[in-house]
C-alpha cells in the first residue's frame, strides 16, 4: 500500500469515528459508516442488522444489495433467518469471522430470484459494547469467499466503535425520555397549582354570586359563569391527567380505565395474553387511548365504552368501541378529524396498522395493530 492511500485509508477512519463519536440519529450514522467502511476495505456490498431481546432482526442499513436481495422492498433481508442470525442469538458469534455462505443468497438462488452479482460469502462481526449487544454487521465482496486476518482486525475495530456508539445513543435517548417525563410532571404541577386553583375559585366565586344577589337575570349569569368554569376545571383535569397518568405504573389497561372513569364513561375491558410492551409502544397506546375515550366522551352520545386489548411476545391489538351515533366513514376517504389523524400517526410511526370503522347509527370502532 503506498503512502497515499495509508493517509486515505487513514482519513476515511478519522471520519468513521468522528461520527460514531458525534451522531444520535442511529440510521443515518450506519448508513454512513457501512459506506466509508467498504470504501476503506475495498468491499463492495454490506447490511447491518439490528437484533433486539427476542432474537428478531431489523436491517437498519445496507449498501450495493444485489438485485436478488434488494427486489420487492428488500423483503427477503427484512424477514426469514439466517446462519448468521442464528450463530447471533445462539450465542456462537463472538468475534468477526468467515461464514461460509450467505443462506440468504442460496435461497434467491434456489428460488431464481434476481441477480446476486457474483456475491456468495460475506464476513459477519458481531457488534457489542462490553457485555451489551446490538447485531451484526456484514461485508462481502464480488466471488470473495475468504477474509485475511487483518481484513477481520479492521472490520472488528470498527464494530467495536460502532456497539460502542450504539450504546451511548441509546443513553443520550433514555435521557431525553427522563427528561420530557420530568417536564410533563412540571407542566401537570403548575397547572394543578396554579389555573385548577383559579378555576376552582371562580366556580365557587360564581355560586356564591348566586347567593348574594335576587335579581333572577344576575342569578343566571353567575350560574352561566359557574357551569363554564365546572366544565373549564373538568378540561383541566383532564390534561392533567394526561400529562402525569397516575395509573400507568399499572398498566396500559388499568390506566386507559381510570381514564375512562375520570371522564364518567362506562367501560367494560378485556385481556388477552400478557407480555412486556416496548415503553414507546404503550406511550403510543396511551396518548392512542385518551384521544378514543375522549372523542367518546364528546361525540358517540354515549357512556358506555368495550375495550379490547391483546398481547402476545411480539405484537400488540387494542380495540376501543362505543355504539354511540357514528358518522359516515369510508376507508379510501380523508380520516375527518385532527385527532384521529394523530392516532394514525402514532400507530404508523410505529410500523403499525390503524383501522377505523363507522356508521351512523352504528357506533364507532378503532383497531390499532402494532408489531414489535
Amino acid at each position: 500500500m503506498s503512502a497515499r492511500d495509508r493517509f486515505e485509508e487513514i482519513s476515511i477512519l478519522k471520519e468513521i469515528a468522528e461520527l460514531l463519536n458525534e451522531g444520535t440519529d442511529t440510521r443515518n450514522v450506519l448508513s454512513y459508516v457501512l459506506n466509508k467502511l467498504l470504501q476503506v476495505t475495498g468491499l463492495h456490498t454490506g447490511w447491518i442488522f439490528l437484533i433486539d431481546e427476542n432474537g428478531k432482526h431489523h436491517l437498519i442499513a445496507d449498501e450495493a444489495l444485489p438485485p436478488a436481495l434488494a427486489s420487492n422492498q428488500k423483503q427477503r433481508m427484512c424477514h426469514g433467518n439466517c446462519w448468521c442470525v442464528n450463530k447471533y442469538n445462539n450465542h456462537q458469534l463472538n468475534k468477526a469471522t468467515n461464514i461460509i455462505e450467505c443462506k440468504r443468497i442460496e435461497d434467491a438462488l434456489e428460488e431464481k430470484a434476481g441477480d446476486t452479482c457474483g456475491l456468495t460469502h460475506h464476513a459477519t462481526v458481531p457488534l457489542r459494547a462490553g457485555d451489551e449487544r446490538f447485531g451484526i454487521l456484514n461485508v462481502g465482496a464480488p466471488h470473495k469467499t475468504h477474509f485475511e486476518k487483518n481484513e477481520l482486525a479492521l472490520l472488528e475495530a470498527v464494530a467495536y466503535q460502532i456497539g460502542t456508539a450504539l450504546k451511548r445513543i441509546k443513553l443520550t435517548q433514555r435521557e431525553q425520555e427522563t427528561a420530557l417525563v420530568a417536564e410533563r410532571n412540571r407542566l401537570a404541577r403548575d397547572l394543578h397549582d396554579s389555573v385548577n386553583q383559579l378555576l376552582f375559585s371562580l366556580s365557587l366565586t360564581a355560586r356564591a354570586g348566586v347567593e348574594m344577589t335576587e335579581s333572577n337575570d344576575v342569578q343566571q349569569t353567575f350560574t352561566y359563569m359557574q357551569d363554564m368554569a365546572q366544565e373549564a376545571l373538568g378540561e383541566m383535569r383532564a390534561l392533567i391527567w394526561q400529562l402525569r397518568p397516575s395509573g400507568l405504573e399499572n398498566g396500559i389497561v388499568s390506566a386507559l380505565r381510570s381514564f375512562a372513569e375520570m371522564l364518567g364513561l362506562s367501560i367494560e375491558t378485556k385481556v388477552t395474553g400478557a407480555a412486556t410492551i416496548p415503553g414507546k409502544v404503550e406511550e403510543a397506546l396511551w396518548r392512542i387511548g385518551q384521544e378514543a375515550l375522549a372523542n367518546c366522551k364528546k361525540h358517540s352520545q354515549t357512556t358506555e365504552v368495550i375495550l379490547h386489548f391483546l398481547a402476545s411476545e411480539d405484537e400488540v391489538r387494542m380495540t376501543i368501541r362505543d355504539m354511540g351515533c357514528g358518522f359516515h366513514y369510508e376507508e379510501n376517504l380523508k380520516i375527518p378529524s385532527l385527532g384521529l389523524r394523530n392516532m394514525k400517526s402514532r400507530t404508523v410511526s410505529l410500523n403499525g396498522t390503524f383501522l377505523l370503522q363507522s356508521k351512523p347509527g352504528s357506533g364507532t370502532e378503532i383497531e390499532i395493530h402494532i408489531p414489535f
